[in-house]
């Protein structure tokens, strides 16, 4: 193994001393193990171990796994650098949903002991690849592991909105936007705009319009081997794209943005017994009554 990077969300290292604990027993149970460390470098000064500290860029390119400490978005931000590179996460819920972390706070020690024993499986979540094309030409490209969202910046006015899916014409919303999700995405943003959970192993695009104005609007769930292209009429309010809810990409009236299957996915550590229906059932507490 060529070691093991920690990164420890920042702002919640510096709200909760709980977070710097369990991150400095990681630091000691590694070391005690002869298993080579890396931290963020923002949370390595704030832990006591400057001499641990790199860039996060860094971090991928080095370690073996990564260890995430925080909630969803920062296994998001997370995954979003460890993917092109192949490195798999390994999620420590201290947030509050987790639908993407394995373990919680306590349960890191031992989960560490069962990952350097080989006692885990690995998630593969399909990722999407944006574009933006204008005039003609491919301006930028993203990568997404929830949702890939073209919306409404701070105006009443709604967006006209055309969808194409392998350049067929599939509708035309007048809409605050549409979401194009994976199915790991399907139990974010989707889900609450009115969109169907998706079972992550299903390969599948979802796209979900957001407050259209009309009673028959439907979220539609496509082949993964499709590519959506979204077209911004030059009318309306200005347009934002945004990926997984943290980046965001100012739209201009006529340009296009081409959504994908990524050719990346990432890849999620898992230890325990229960699949993603138990998930379902704990996170959404759908239990008796």
């Amino acid at each position: 193994m060529k070691a093991v990077g920690l990164n420890v969300n920042t702002e919640k290292l510096q709200a909760n001393p709980e977070v710097a604990r369990l991150a400095r027993e990681a630091v000691s149970l590694l070391s005690e193990r002869n298993v080579p460390v890396m931290i963020n470098r923002e949370s390595a000064e704030a832990l006591g171990h400057p001499a641990l500290g790199v860039d996060e860029g860094e971090l991928v390119r080095r370690a073996s796994v990564v260890v995430v400490f925080g909630g969803d978005g920062t296994i998001l931000r997370a995954a979003r650098a460890a993917a092109p590179q192949g490195i798999p996460i390994l999620g420590v819920n201290l947030g509050g949903f987790g639908f993407l972390a394995e373990v919680n706070g306590p349960e890191v020690e031992g989960a560490l002991h069962r990952f350097l024993e080989g006692d885990y499986r690995l998630d593969e979540r399909m990722m999407l690849r944006a574009r933006v094309e204008r005039n003609g030409r491919s301006t930028q490209e993203f990568l997404a592991l929830n949702d890939i969202v073209v919306t409404k910046t701070g105006y009443a006015r709604l967006l006209k909105l055309r969808t194409f899916v392998n350049a067929e014409h599939l509708a035309t919303h007048l809409a605050d936007g549409l979401i194009v999700a994976t199915p790991t995405g399907s139990t974010a943003y989707s889900l609450s705009a009115g969109g169907p959970i998706v079972h992550p192993a299903v390969e599948g695009i979802v796209l979900t319009p957001i407050c259209a104005h009309t009673l028959n609007a439907r979220a539609v769930l496509v082949s993964a081997s499709d590519t959506i292209g979204i077209q911004v009429e030059p009318i309306g309010a200005p347009s934002i794209l945004t990926v997984d809810g943290q980046e965001g990409f100012p739209l201009q009236p006529g340009d296009e943005v081409r959504v994908e299957r990524s050719p990346h996915r990432t890849r999620l550590i898992r230890l325990g017994p229960g699949g993603f229906y138990s998930l379902l059932q704990a996170k959404l507490t759908w239990g008796e009554r």
